[in-house]
């Protein structure tokens, strides 16, 4: 079973500031090492765009829980002390290749992310605390008007896993591959022909604020759209958006049983969900109760987090993420038995995460990771092999 995403808060850079959190590949680390200590990694820019490119790998060291930056060659520098207000970090970039070309580097064992950013360098900052990562849907953050993404990925002794996000942001777009061991290539990402300013389309015609997740520099330039959790957050999308949904899940619910096999490899393993006043509760085959949870609200849909809170443990966690699932792809009122894995199924409700929903009908293989646990039934966008040869990431055309 491929590693899943979870979110770290990180520092705030100040009292007012909002961060996001950082998506880290959560992969066990093995004894009897198949990867390598460092990994190729092929950075093509297909983008079409004449400026230059910068990049950065950043993250944690698995060995000794470090966290910093490696250089074009692999080596590890560890972040230095921050100070408050954040002060600025080294310099970490490295040249990106220009349009049509490529660039190889290496990537160490980490977990953590590749970003690149077109035309200007990202404006990175310490605090007493650690990194603080851009966080767009501040105005005021420094990297607010910044074309730029990020990739996230793990490398250890049980292999690499590579993927794309949106969890936080659509931007920039971009895929990932891996060359396996036996030579073949696995690759995912890549969006159909005018499937970028399909999306940002999709958002526009879409009633209830969704639009206004869109974000533009002062000049008209489309850099992004903010996840509807980070919509939510700074009122961008009405804290009501999923309210309609979710009384009606409540409402079914408390008369029929939602049951939840959150396992692949335990179809016996079920729990059995039955809502009372505001709370859905959920029992193990005994009848006991197990966990329970408060009626959610949209930021704890979009974010999977609050009343959505998932700990990596073997009974609340599984149940959470296979309930944030059904929300966000709505899916809980027309199948009892949960989780839903067939993607025909999903975002068929007028009331859904819409943001979600256009980015997965725009890749070209239908997968993504467009909200944290995306990857419940394996929708997500994420490579992997126990034994990597080399791992690419491409740079996409925006239009």
């Amino acid at each position: 079973m491929p590693p899943r995403i979870t979110r770290r808060a990180l520092p705030l850079a100040t009292a007012a500031a909002l961060l996001g959190g950082l998506l880290t590949l959560a992969a066990p680390d093995h004894a009897g090492a198949a990867a390598p200590n460092t990994l190729t990694l092929t950075i093509t820019n297909d983008s079409g765009r004449s400026g230059p490119v910068y990049l950065y790998d950043l993250g944690t060291q698995l060995s000794s829980g470090q966290q910093g930056w490696a250089d074009a060659n692999g080596t590890f520098h560890a972040w230095p002390a921050g100070g408050n207000p954040p002060t600025p970090a080294p310099d970490a970039a490295i040249a990106g290749p220009a349009a049509g070309h490529s660039t190889t580097i290496r990537i160490p064992r980490f977990s953590g992310r590749i970003y690149f950013s077109y035309d200007r360098k990202l404006d990175f900052r310490l605090t007493t605390g650690g990194l603080v990562q851009p966080a767009v849907q501040n105005p005021s953050d420094p990297n607010r008007d910044t074309l730029f993404n990020w990739s996230e990925y793990t490398l250890n002794d049980s292999g690499l896993w590579l993927n794309s996000t949106q969890v936080d942001m659509f931007s920039a777009p971009y895929a990932v591959g891996v060359q396996r061991s036996d030579g073949g290539v696995s690759s995912t990402g890549h969006l159909k022909p005018g499937g970028y300013t399909g999306f940002f389309d999709a958002l526009r015609a879409q009633p209830g604020g969704w639009a206004k997740l869109i974000q533009t520099r002062s000049d008209g330039t489309v850099l992004r759209a903010l996840s509807p959790l980070y919509g939510v957050e700074t009122g961008a999308l009405p804290a009501n958006v999923m309210d309609d949904y979710i009384n009606r899940v409540w409402q079914k619910y408390a008369t029929a049983t939602l049951t939840v096999t959150p396992f692949t490899d335990r179809p016996n393993t079920k729990y059995h969900g039955r809502v009372s006043g505001n709370v859905m509760n959920f029992t193990d085959s005994s009848g006991a109760v197990v966990t329970s949870f408060q009626k959610p609200d949209a930021d704890s849909i979009f974010g999977c987090h609050k009343l959505l809170d998932a700990p990596n443990d073997q009974v609340r966690g599984p149940i959470s993420r296979t309930l944030c699932a059904g929300f966000n792809r709505s899916t809980l009122l027309v199948n009892p038995d949960q989780p839903d894995t067939s993607a025909a199924g999903f975002y068929q409700d007028s009331v859904t995460n819409q943001y979600a929903r256009a980015i997965h009908a725009r890749t070209a293989d239908g997968r993504a990771y467009a909200f944290a646990f995306d990857d419940v039934g394996n929708h997500e966008s994420l490579v992997h092999d126990g034994s990597p040869q080399q791992a690419y990431l491409t740079l996409d055309p925006l239009g």
